[in-house]
């Protein structure tokens, strides 16, 4: 499908408009390109590619990966994707938990970069919790920063007593961001680590924020109200869901990452930075499906 110049700038120009703003001032778009899986198919990898690009163009420039997907083969093709472009880019990848300690991060980094193809990445994060003490790998992460091999650093998976812990040791408040997994179908994260993000000032990266495969998501999908939106805003099922991830993006610092492995979705993708979901449409979906009442373990796929 071919897209005018017209609809890429307007598109461009409201990625532009809504952005969330890290610590040191940094200012990135609501939405970024997810990779989980992107790589894995040779017969698919110029269409994956094409969509990074486009994605690009289209100023969603936060480009999501990890050494862990596909075993560096998503970073590859990325690598191949960004070629040319990467000064338009935000670059983040993630470390194993059992390379997380202040040596092994070293050598994780400079593979994931080879694979790449730069010199830097814009934010590393350990993926989740391991073995290896907190201190020691916020050790190993700020030797990177001043090495120059990363700008930033953060954390994934971690719930509010990680966070808490993180906190706790030497250069720990210097965590950029925590990537989640946040939908409307799991909310449980509003209940108290989404607060105390807030109140610390570390925006929220959400992962899966359409939610995977199976009857969850086919219930999301499908219900009323999610449909009832879609038709007001003339938008799909999918739009909706990752509308109502970012209604709040700005004030509570919440970027979401959608898989992003075909142009089209691309494209949907950042028409969906354009929908404001009315206040009737909110409480709809809030009755819905509620967000718990109380803790509850923190969802991780």
């Amino acid at each position: 499908m071919k897209w005018t110049e017209q609809q890429l700038d307007t598109l461009r120009k409201e990625a532009e408009v809504r952005r969330v703003t890290l610590a040191d001032g940094t200012e990135l778009p609501v939405i970024g390109q997810g990779t989980w899986h992107i790589g894995d198919d040779p017969f698919t990898r110029s269409t994956e590619v094409s969509a990074i690009r486009l994605g690009i163009r289209l100023g969603i420039k936060l480009i999501d990966t990890a050494e862990m997907y596909g075993e560096g083969r998503s970073e590859s093709l990325i690598g191949e994707a960004i070629k040319g472009m990467r000064e338009h880019v935000f670059l983040v990848s993630k470390a194993y938990p059992n390379h997380a300690t202040r040596r092994k991060l070293v050598h994780a980094c400079d593979e994931s970069l080879k694979r790449l193809g730069t010199d830097h990445l814009d934010l590393y994060l350990l993926h989740w919790r391991g073995a290896t003490p907190l201190a020691e790998t916020v050790s190993g992460m700020e030797d990177l920063k001043k090495a120059g091999k990363i700008r930033h650093w953060g954390v994934s998976n971690f719930d509010t007593q990680d966070m808490q812990e993180l906190w706790s040791v030497p250069g720990g408040t210097n965590c950029a961001v925590n990537q989640v997994l946040y939908h409307l179908g799991s909310r449980g994260i509003e209940v108290d680590l989404l607060p105390w993000m807030r109140a610390h000032h570390v925006p929220m990266m959400a992962y899966c924020p359409l939610a995977e495969g199976g009857s969850l998501k086919a219930q999301l999908l499908h219900d009323p109200a999610v449909l009832k939106a879609a038709n007001h805003h003339q938008a799909t099922p999918l739009q909706i869901l990752l509308a109502w991830s970012i209604r709040h993006a700005e004030s509570d610092g919440i970027i979401s990452i959608p898989k992003a492995a075909q142009p089209q979705h691309v494209f949907q993708n950042a028409q969906a930075a354009a929908i404001r979901l009315t206040e009737e449409e909110q409480d709809a979906l809030n009755h819905a499906f509620p967000r718990p009442t109380q803790k509850i373990p923190l969802d991780i796929v």
